[in-house]
């Protein structure tokens, strides 16, 4: 680990790295390229706009943004600002959002126009924020444009960053309480990991270009697909949504030589005409995280395309990357691979014992890349912790050769397309619906995405309703990947003796069908 980059913050790593590779190309989007001089200067722009607009050091800022450019210099000039940024899902209900801004005390929010109408409902109900940006022709009347944040004359503020403890993005996700909390990631944790992810991915500075299709709003895309390229030397070209034929055609007119998506991905990607398979040609390599990969689909892919696929892990909390296969060693199928350097993993037990080699027990993480809480929430953050090791809440094995591989979640939390859904959110709005009597919500397995959540309903006596009614009344109150995908009707929902709902009966077939079968023998 390079000790001198690990204790700059990262506009100087910016800084540093934009001088070294200055006529290298930074991002490309929509076939326009933006050079590191150039890109550097740009989000000293948006600092330097954001500041006369009264952003001062320890502010929050919130970005709904699309992958682009926009994104990249907005938070780039938002962390040069002093501001931590607070990204917000795109796939999030108004009233979601209004949460998370309210709840991280944004003091402002830059929107891309295609969330314009959302941005105006929510509106009246920010506490906090004082000025709203768009980026965009249509944005709404009266708040900032792009041209004007970027057309401050005055330096980007000089500011004097802790590393270690100064936040450069408070990234939301939610707990078993169905409750957003905020991660907050110091500079320090976000640099350490890229450093982390740059020698374990041996990445060529200079040379690699990164397609990203995953969120960037979300940890892994940002730190791996944005974050690491931009302060190490290579080149990122974000796409704004995931089409197979668009992604095939971004790889070849851009020589992507490594790429990374969530196993439904590589699953669609399957899908392409013969004639797409040479267009990935120029990459070295692929990595998938955020859901099992199935060996089926891994298998297929690699035959089909002559690519390797490394699959790897890490909880937004961990900045997120704690592990992956080695690239170019040794992989071990369902194995998300071991610790990547600077990162170190146990099997603890409930008590914080660390168990043998091959005994199932919670994965806990233990590194500079490990956020410093979660945001206003000191209780959550001590029960998060042994000691000084995350409990990142898996429930997993090492074996003999320090391969971790991820058995099941101990929480209830369902993995849709590598994006979190919390059975306890989506259950409380269906409490709220007026024929629903109990409900309890599972995740399923499925090829296409990873989970899917299904909704188990008991009615009330007299009514009548339909899977559709269910969905429609979800889709008014929750973000899309939220929705119940499948809808059963039960007389009755399974119970213990006091009364508790059992889940594990309700996901019990699924369960069988990732490999964990904890029927007793017979």
């Amino acid at each position: 680990m390079n000790t001198s980059i690990d204790n700059l913050s990262i506009p100087a790593l910016l800084r540093n790295t934009a001088g070294k590779f200055a006529s290298q190309t930074a991002i490309v989007f929509n076939g326009k390229a933006v050079g590191f001089s150039d890109f550097d200067s740009m989000s000293d722009h948006v600092a330097a706009g954001l500041t006369a607009r009264g952003i001062t050091k320890g502010d929050r800022v919130g970005l709904y943004c699309i992958n682009s450019d926009f994104f990249a210099l907005a938070y780039f000039g938002i962390v040069k600002s002093g501001a931590s940024v607070v990204p917000i899902n795109l796939l999030l209900n108004p009233k979601e959002v209004a949460y998370i801004l309210n709840d991280s005390g944004a003091k402002g929010l830059i929107y891309f126009e295609a969330f314009a109408e959302a941005v105006n409902a929510i509106r009246t109900q920010l506490d906090t924020v004082t000025f709203f940006a768009g980026i965009g022709s249509s944005i709404l009347e009266g708040d900032i444009t792009w041209a004007g944040l970027l057309s401050a004359e005055d330096r980007a503020p000089q500011i004097a960053f802790d590393c270690d403890n100064d936040v450069a993005v408070i990234i939301y996700t939610s707990g078993t309480t169905g409750q957003p909390k905020g991660a907050m990631l110091t500079h320090r944790n976000l640099i350490h990991n890229t450093l982390s992810a740059k020698e374990a991915l041996r990445m060529r500075p200079g040379e690699d270009i990164f397609l990203v299709v995953l969120p960037m709003f979300h940890a892994f895309a940002a730190t791996v697909g944005m974050l690491l390229p931009l302060l190490h030397g290579g080149t990122l070209v974000p796409l704004p949504r995931f089409e197979p034929e668009t992604v095939a055609n971004a790889v070849q007119n851009t020589g992507t030589t490594i790429f990374f998506a969530v196993p439904s991905m590589y699953n669609v990607l399957l899908r392409l005409p013969a004639e797409a398979t040479e267009k990935f040609s120029s990459l070295r390599y692929c990595i998938s995280g955020g859901a099992a990969m199935p060996l089926e689909i891994m298998e297929q892919f690699e035959n089909r395309f002559g690519i390797k696929i490394y699959e790897g892990d890490g909880p937004t909390e961990c900045s997120p990357v704690t592990c992956v296969n080695p690239i170019g060693g040794q992989t071990k199928p369902g194995s998300v691979g071991p610790p990547v350097p600077g990162v170190e993993m146990k099997i603890l037990s409930d008590n914080g014992d660390e168990l043998p080699v091959n005994s199932l027990g919670e994965i806990c993480v233990r590194g500079a890349n490990v956020m410093k809480g979660y945001w206003n929430r000191p209780e959550e953050t001590k029960a998060s912790f042994h000691g000084d090791w995350f409990r990142t809440g898996d429930l997993g094995k090492v074996d003999e050769d320090g391969y971790f591989y991820i058995v099941d979640r101990i929480k209830d939390m369902i993995i849709v397309n590598g994006m979190n859904v919390y059975p306890r959110v989506i259950e409380e709005v269906l409490y709220r619906f007026g024929p629903v009597r109990e409900v309890a919500v599972v995740g399923e397995p499925h090829k296409l995405h990873g989970e899917i959540p299904v909704a188990f309903v008991a009615l009330k006596e007299g009514f009548e309703i339909s899977t559709d009614e269910v969905r429609s009344y979800c889709r008014d109150h929750l973000g899309r990947h939220e929705v119940p995908r499948k809808v059963v009707f039960m007389a009755e929902l399974p119970k213990n003796a006091a009364g508790k709902i059992l889940k594990r009966e309700l996901r019990r077939s699924g369960e069988i069908e990732r490999g964990v079968d904890l029927r007793p023998e017979t």
